[in-house]
């Protein structure tokens, strides 16, 4: 496809304030709406009546202590496939997708439940892929620590393999349920994994039929050297952290190009970049909305966010107008940490400054400005080879969101870069993605699958 015909791909990534550290503080912010499920059938209802690709959960499985970043509704919120199920009865079309850890699962729940949320909305599923990286969560599962970096990414490759081998277990006509011979399956079309690994040992088969998708959508997000290579070979969408955009368009290429060495197309992999809109009718209003959400983070807030995403961060030796600490590098988010790190050193940031930066989108791509001006932006990205799309952050809910929806979709679709209306049925559709063949079909022609 090329450039000029391409379509914006659309995530909403749903924190139940905002993105923004201070959301919750805001006078128009939804704050103590984190456990109403109404509230969130809401925001999915908005969404996919801006014909939004999918509605995005994270997760986390710990508060960090002491208390260091529970200052959000971050560490205040509903397990996401128990929530998801949820959306799936009152939505048509928009995707689900949920965050589930491979260092604190096992392959076989992640099949079970994935393949299960993918019945019940109709092919509508998709697993961010994660690997934990805090200590904090460690200690909820009997472990000292968190298991290191490059050992983790191996856990989760075996992890994600075994668990598209469960995906196969059915055959798509393995159940007859044939009344006058009795015969319910035919057992020669249902596969046993029988799959040993230096992580994993799982026989199989799973007691869920193969997911209507064939596979749910998988989601990455890491941005590291190796978060990318085990993207390169298993995601369908990526989620990254980019706000420059030549770099953006250097990680896009060398992210397809590695897609293509593992033998898949470069179409095969959706870059979604994650957007932080700060939407008004002007430029000037624009930018005092942002220093108004600005100015609700003090201190407390903006050193508490960073201590709990860095897990061994502590300013509290450091004042407010001094320079950011050269730190060695920390626990947690490693191609986060780089990001902050190297941010402060090239522009000789201070204490204050990075925290405030952070604050308002954690590094992601912060637009400042008219609905006009948010479309433009992201259509450079799009015809610039920087982006497939964008995972938008609305900086507090639920406002933001219907902020994007009535003022900045409108425009991306008269300018025929967005749907006007849902075509097909499944996520896999909404994102031109194929749906996979069972490792399985070709045996029956001597081949393997």
């Amino acid at each position: 496809m090329s450039a000029k015909d391409k379509q914006l791909k659309l995530g909403l990534f749903i924190q139940s304030t905002g993105h923004h550290a201070a959301a919750w503080r805001h006078p128009e912010s939804a704050t103590g709406q984190s456990h109403n499920v109404k509230y969130y059938q809401q925001l999915a209802k908005d969404a996919e009546r801006g014909k939004f690709d999918l509605i995005f959960l994270a997760d986390d499985l710990a508060v960090p202590l002491p208390f260091k970043s529970a200052l959000t509704d971050r560490y205040g919120k509903l397990e996401p496939l128990t929530l998801l199920s949820n959306l799936a009865a009152v939505t048509e079309h928009i995707g689900l997708a949920a965050t589930m850890s491979t260092t604190f699962n096992e392959p076989f729940h992640a099949a079970r439940k994935f393949a299960s949320l993918d019945h019940i909305s109709n092919g509508r599923a998709a697993w961010n892929v994660v690997t934990s990286a805090l200590n904090d969560e460690a200690f909820n599962f009997g472990q000292e620590k968190i298991l290191d970096h490059e050992l983790r990414y191996d856990r989760a490759d075996e992890f994600v393999q075994v668990v598209k081998g469960l995906w196969d277990s059915w055959d798509e006509d393995a159940v007859g349920a044939n009344k006058e011979t009795g015969q319910y399956f035919d057992a020669d079309k249902v596969h046993v994994l029988n799959h040993k690994g230096p992580f994993f040992s799982v026989r199989g088969p799973l007691n869920v039929a193969r997911p209507v998708q064939g596979r749910p959508v998988l989601i990455q997000a890491g941005s590291s050297e190796t978060g990318q290579q085990f993207a390169s070979k298993n995601a369908d969408i990526v989620f990254t952290v980019q706000n420059d955009l030549e770099k953006a368009k250097h990680y896009y290429s060398q992210v397809k190009q590695k897609a293509e060495s593992q033998g898949r197309s470069a179409d095969d992999i959706k870059i979604m970049p994650g957007l932080f809109p700060i939407i008004a009718d002007t430029i000037e209003e624009a930018e005092a909305n942002y220093q108004q959400l600005q100015d609700l983070v003090n201190r407390h807030i903006g050193t508490a966010l960073l201590g709990g995403v860095f897990d061994n961060i502590d300013l509290s030796g450091y004042a407010d107008d001094e320079l950011f600490p050269e730190l060695q590098d920390a626990q947690g988010t490693r191609s986060r940490f780089q990001l902050v790190m190297e941010t402060a050193r090239r522009e000789g940031l201070t204490v204050r400054e990075v925290y405030l930066r952070f604050a308002s989108a954690r590094g992601h791509l912060t637009v400042i400005g008219t609905a006009e001006q948010i479309a433009d932006l992201m259509e450079l990205w799009l015809r610039e080879e920087a982006a497939d799309g964008f995972n938008i952050m609305p900086p507090y809910m639920p406002g933001g969101l219907n902020d994007f929806v009535d003022k900045v979709i409108p425009i991306l679709q008269q300018r025929g870069l967005f749907r006007t209306e849902y075509k097909g049925h499944t996520l896999r559709d909404h994102l031109g993605l194929s749906r996979p063949a069972s490792r399985y079909e070709k045996v029956a022609n001597g081949a393997e699958g």
